[in-house]
């Protein structure tokens, strides 16, 4: 919450009840009124304003037009208490930039011969990040842990644009990367981004290794309630075996090949919280098309998500989520291991190994060309809330049914025979446990998971 700092004069000042921005009135200018003459009452909420001009103060390198975009609803005021909501917007949108490490706003009456009787002047404080910035940090998820190191250089021509250079170290994979990031000038939602890459990574349930060297760049805007984004990306793919007992199939699929694709991807997110959320809903749909912009692959995958959270009696939330997808190969090419769907482990089905269920050749698991997978999860509260209001509320019980397929598909078989292959053998688990939610970055869940449905070769 910002701190607007407001000199006003007027013959008397009604106190009204404030909501948003906290207020600091600074009233050493304001003389007391003589108390032999009735005082002429005014009301801050009505008063009728004009704003006659908009200040930025602390300016360095950054342009001037980029700004008038951010702060040109400030104008459009029609009254005080319209002038503080619209210019706390418009300082919000100024730290969305990513160029400023602090901001503040002062409300002034106007000065200067021109001043009009009931004229304002806004004027925001800025202070510029440094010309560099440097970052470390760890990062955990999906069974992996990373250490990352980063390097940014925030509003590099002036303009809100950045340049990052990322260096991670993981667990399972060490990635280095280059990205510059370009928004539209008025409209932050909408930018453009160019990264080049190399990441290596290693896949121990496929007996696996991967190296790709790469370049992409990414357009995204919002459309209605929804972010979209259109992506080009060429990748050089380097597979390899991990292991000396690598299965003859793993074998067979190494060497190099060159991937170029066009992608597109939708997301609608009216969560409260991405980590544990309590109501909302997520919808994301990925569509990806290689080989008709050159290379190796040549192949269209598709794939969606589903979650709808609903808050219950005594503090509880239902979650629900589907997911699936298709791979479709184009021309007599067979699909790379590489591009196929893996399945199981503690972000999908509970109560299996990670990637470790499906097609497989001598223990190492190939992946498919279908898949679906769904869940239904209810937090509660721990019983008789030990620590309510305090670190008891960062923990949930959980109770939960996963359920889901991965299988190849013959694609002269028709659309039901799809259907009929993914439903058959059917794995699924049940299970409880405690969750614990770490802020808004993570949460960990210790679970007793029962898996059912299992089939040969599933771990």
């Amino acid at each position: 919450i910002s701190t607007i700092r407001l000199c006003y004069l007027f013959d008397s000042l009604d106190p009204l009840p404030m909501q948003g921005p906290e207020l600091g009135v600074q009233a050493d200018d304001i003389e007391a009124p003589d108390i032999e003459q009735e005082p002429k009452q005014e009301v801050l909420e009505n008063k009728d304003v004009v704003v006659q001009r908009v200040h930025i103060d602390g300016l360095g390198r950054t342009k001037d037009d980029v700004l008038t975009y951010e702060i040109a609803g400030v104008f459009r005021a029609k009254n005080l208490i319209d002038v503080m909501r619209k210019s706390h917007e418009a300082r919000q949108k100024l730290l969305r930039l990513g160029i400023f490490r602090k901001v503040e706003v002062v409300i002034d009456t106007s000065r200067g011969e021109d001043a009009l009787p009931n004229g304002l002047d806004v004027t925001f404080e800025v202070t510029e990040l440094r010309r560099m910035t440097g970052s470390y940090n760890t990062m955990v998820g999906n069974n992996e842990g990373s250490m990352v190191l980063g390097l940014k250089l925030p509003n590099v021509f002036g303009r809100a644009e950045k340049m990052t250079f990322q260096f991670s170290y993981g667990t399972k994979e060490t990635s280095y990367g280059l990205s510059f990031f370009k928004p539209q000038p008025g409209h932050f939602e909408r930018n453009i981004s160019l990264n080049v890459y190399k990441v290596t990574g290693q896949f121990p349930w496929s007996s696996l290794r991967e190296t790709d060297r790469g370049i992409s760049t990414e357009l995204s805007f919002p459309v209605w309630k929804t972010s979209q984004t259109l992506k080009w990306e060429g990748v050089w793919r380097e597979l390899g075996c991990l292991a000396r007992t690598a299965s003859f199939a793993v074998r067979e699929e190494s060497g190099h090949s060159l991937k170029s694709s066009l992608s597109h991807s939708m997301v609608i997110d009216t969560r409260n919280s991405s980590i544990l959320p309590r109501k909302g809903g997520l919808l994301k749909i990925h569509q990806e098309l290689a080989g008709y912009t050159g290379g190796d692959a040549s192949f269209l995958k598709e794939d969606f998500e589903i979650q709808l959270n609903k808050t219950l009696f005594w503090d509880s939330v239902l979650s629900a989520s589907l997911w699936g997808g298709l791979l479709l190969p184009i021309g007599d090419k067979p699909t790379s291991i590489a591009d196929r769907f893996y399945l199981g482990g503690p972000t999908s089905i509970r109560g299996f190994s990670m990637y470790s269920m499906g097609p497989q050749s001598e223990g190492d698991y190939l992946g498919g060309e279908g898949y679906w997978a769904g869940g239904l999860h209810l937090y509660t509260p721990l019983p008789f809330r030990p620590g309510r209001g305090g670190f008891g509320d960062l923990f949930r019980t959980h109770f939960f049914l996963n359920a889901g397929n991965l299988c190849n598909l013959n694609y002269g078989e028709g659309p039901k025979a799809h259907l009929k292959k993914l439903a058959e053998c059917i794995r699924w688990s049940y299970g409880l446990g405690i969750v614990l939610r770490l802020g808004n970055i993570a949460r960990l869940e210790l679970n007793y998971c029962i898996p059912m449905g299992v089939q040969s070769g599933d771990r």
